[in-house]
C-alpha cells in the first residue's frame, strides 16, 4: 500500500494536542476537488482522525481543494492510497468497523445505527457511489434518511451529516462510560 506521509505544518502543530474523533473518512474516486476540499474542512471541524484518499481523488496541494478547505488541508492528517480496498482492509485489521455511506438493500438508517468505534467511513464517486468490491468488504452500509423528492445528497454534504452524527454518538458513548 503506497502512502503519502502526513506532513506536519506549522498550522497543524497547533492541533497536535487535540483528541481526535476515532473516525477515518476513506474517499474512493471522489472526482470534484471542491468536494475534496469540503471533506478536509469537515474533517477539521469534527477533528476526525484522518482522511484516506484513493483512486482519482485529488490530493493537496491543488488550488480547488485549497479554495474550499480554507487551510484545513494543512491541519488534517491524510494519505493517498493506490489500492483503496487494501487500505480499507488494513483499517479493518486494526479493529475499525468499515461502514459505507450508501443506499443499498442492507443499509441501516444513520440515526439508528450503533457504530463500533473506531470507524472507517467509506465514501464513493459522486455519481456511481462506492465500488461493488469495496461495498462488499464493508461491515455496515449506512444511509442518510431522505424525506424530500431527491434521494441523495452531495457527497461532501453527506460527509458533514455523517461526521457530526458520529461526533454526537461518540460524545454520548464517552459520557455514559464516565457515569
Amino acid at each position: 500500500m503506497e502512502r503519502v506521509p502526513y506532513q506536519a505544518t506549522r498550522a497543524a502543530a497547533a492541533y497536535d494536542g487535540i483528541e481526535r474523533l476515532p473516525v477515518v473518512f476513506l474517499l474512493d474516486d471522489v472526482r470534484s476537488m471542491y468536494n475534496v476540499g469540503a471533506f478536509f474542512r469537515t474533517a477539521d471541524a469534527a477533528a476526525l482522525e484522518s482522511l484516506e484518499l484513493g483512486g482519482i481523488t485529488a490530493c493537496p496541494p491543488q488550488r480547488a481543494i485549497t479554495k474550499t478547505a480554507l487551510g484545513a488541508e494543512e491541519t488534517v492528517p491524510w494519505r493517498h492510497h493506490r489500492e483503496i480496498l487494501a487500505a480499507a482492509l488494513d483499517y479493518r485489521g486494526r479493529g475499525y468497523e468499515l461502514a459505507a455511506v450508501e443506499t443499498s438493500l442492507h443499509s441501516v438508517d444513520l440515526f439508528e445505527w450503533r457504530p463500533h468505534f473506531p470507524v472507517c467511513m467509506v465514501f464513493g464517486h459522486e455519481v456511481d457511489g462506492v465500488k461493488p468490491e469495496l461495498l462488499a468488504a464493508c461491515d455496515t452500509h449506512v444511509r442518510i434518511p431522505m424525506l424530500g423528492r431527491k434521494h441523495s445528497l452531495n457527497v461532501a454534504t453527506a460527509a458533514g451529516v455523517v461526521a457530526f452524527e458520529l461526533l454526537r454518538k461518540y460524545r454520548s458513548l464517552v459520557e455514559n462510560r464516565e457515569r
